[in-house]
């Protein structure tokens, strides 16, 4: 294990035997009592039947992970040294020679964690992080029965893992709840092995929902001060109906110890995950094949959205199934299959837990207009590459011009030398940027190339300023431009026109 760092970092619970057991202080702390007016709803006054009622089927984990250790070379020292036998014989006897005989020295490494079982059958859900590359897997239940499991799938993306174990018996399982119906102050209550404990519960209330803590592609965690520690991941987190509303993957703390700040996978994006490992052993995600960045006020004010809301499409996958369906870039989604698109992280998880082949039905503002596209959702791949919008070629003219803070150029060959244009690439460089400018506040540089003004295609110095007129004759406070970089890749980036 490595060691505790001093800063605050996010951490994954699993718990290692390696790790020393360390002393705890048990400070009490005795509130005041509230006004009774305060008192909106009192406290439950035991979670004992409620744990009872679950502790069955939460389980501990075991992963065993063995590994060939690497054989040390000999010292390599000139031939006819003094005891040169000698070592070879010392570094022979103990299995670290180079000869062939030598026998291999392998390393084991045992972790520990948490999980539950969902059906009767044997199905054990986990973190992917608890189980990891382990050679062997052995899961615990609470009355002491070991019983070896086999991986079903597992997802490194939202960190799950389902297991398999078979069992003379039907097994105590316990059951997902609806997640998203959680209110920040709810009561929850969390098992798990903390520390290699065994069969903890502890109880908190949802501090949170919807936190990213940029652990993965689809981060949207609730946030608890139920006590969760090492060993605590892949334990389930319950209402107090019994249901699982979340799955404890990780804590906020700068020691290591649960500082009452837990994160959770939701029930919501955790049993889609589920449903297709076992169904699949794999996930099969659905896929839009576009490349967004977020809505911010400026950019909602250049596209007439009204307010920053949605995602906007700042590249299409050539193979994806956008662009058959009539996206485009500087289109903003704003709706998907029946769902509101908040902000770009909304639509990633969206489109991730649709069926692959589901037409849907997607929303966009276009032009301040908005329109319903239907597409046919692909599947994601973990290889996918991200959009690369070629354009043709065209010959410009070398007239400069300046605007919005930028000294603007078209394209030459001795530009595309000099910035590392790509030679497809369609647009008007950018060869000066005012560092008192906006355009340097928001990292324009120099060698960029502006593709579009106002979703208008530019390509000389006179296009731009002639949209920039033209917007500013609208009455609009600022231009968007589709920039791109010397490797193709575009972003849009709303300039004040004032």
């Amino acid at each position: 294990m490595n060691a505790l760092a001093p800063s605050v970092t996010v951490r994954p619970t699993r718990f290692s035997r390696r790790l020393v057991a360390s002393c705890f202080a048990v400070v009490t702390f005795v509130a005041a009592a509230l006004p009774m007016a305060a008192q909106a709803r009192s406290a439950p006054e035991s979670f004992a039947d409620l744990a009872a009622e679950v502790t069955g089927a939460v389980v501990n984990i075991s992963a065993s992970t063995t590994v060939e250790a690497k054989n040390r070379a000999l010292p390599q020292l000139p031939p006819g040294t003094p005891f040169e036998d000698l070592f070879e014989e010392f570094f022979n006897r103990r299995g670290q020679g180079n000869g062939d005989s030598a026998p291999r020295q392998q390393r084991r490494s045992n972790s520990l964690g948490s999980g539950f079982v969902i059906d009767p059958s044997g199905i054990v859900v986990t973190n992917n992080h608890v189980i990891g590359d382990a050679n062997e897997i052995t899961v615990i239940f609470s009355d002491g029965t070991r019983l070896k499991a086999d991986i079903v799938g597992k997802d490194t993306k939202v960190d799950l893992a389902v297991l398999k174990v078979k069992s003379d018996k039907p097994l105590k399982a316990v059951k997902f709840g609806d997640s998203d119906a959680l209110r920040p102050g709810d009561w929850v209550m969390a098992i798990g092995n903390p520390f290699g404990l065994g069969g903890s519960v502890t109880a908190g209330i949802v501090s949170a929902r919807g936190r990213n803590i940029e652990s993965g592609p689809y981060d949207n965690y609730i946030q608890t001060d139920a006590a969760i520690n090492k060993g605590n991941s892949g334990g389930p987190l319950f209402n107090m109906n019994g249901e699982v509303v979340g799955i404890n993957t990780a804590i906020l703390s700068p020691t290591g110890g649960s500082v009452g700040i837990g994160f959770a996978v939701p029930a919501s994006t955790a049993s889609p995950v589920i449903d297709q490992l076992r169904q699949f052993g794999e996930t099969r995600r659905g896929w839009l094949g576009v490349r967004i960045q977020n809505v911010d006020d400026a950019t909602a004010e250049a596209l007439n959205l009204g307010s920053a809301r949605g995602a906007l499409i700042a590249g299409i996958d050539d193979k994806g199934p956008a662009k058959p369906a009539g996206l485009d870039v500087g289109d903003v989604i704003v709706r998907f299959d029946g769902k509101d698109v908040k902000d770009s992280r909304d639509l990633p998880r969206i489109v991730a837990s649709a069926p692959v082949g589901k037409t849907v039905d997607v929303v966009i503002v276009r032009k301040g207009k908005e329109e319903t596209k239907q597409v046919t959702l692909g599947r994601l791949e973990d290889g996918e590459k991200q959009a690369n919008l070629q354009q043709p070629p065209t010959d410009t003219p070398t007239v400069t011009k300046q605007a919005l803070g930028l000294e603007l150029s078209g394209i030459t060959d001795e530009l595309r030398r000099r910035y590392g244009i790509k030679d497809d690439q369609k647009g008007v460089v950018i060869t000066k940027v005012d560092p008192n400018s906006t355009a340097a506040d928001k990292r324009i540089q120099a060698g960029e190339v502006i593709v579009e003004v106002g979703q208008e295609p530019v390509s000389t110095p006179a296009d731009v300023t002639k949209r920039i007129d033209a917007i500013k004759s609208q009455g609009r406070k600022s231009a968007l431009l589709l920039v791109a970089n010397s490797q193709g890749e575009v972003r849009f980036v709303a300039l004040s026109i004032e």
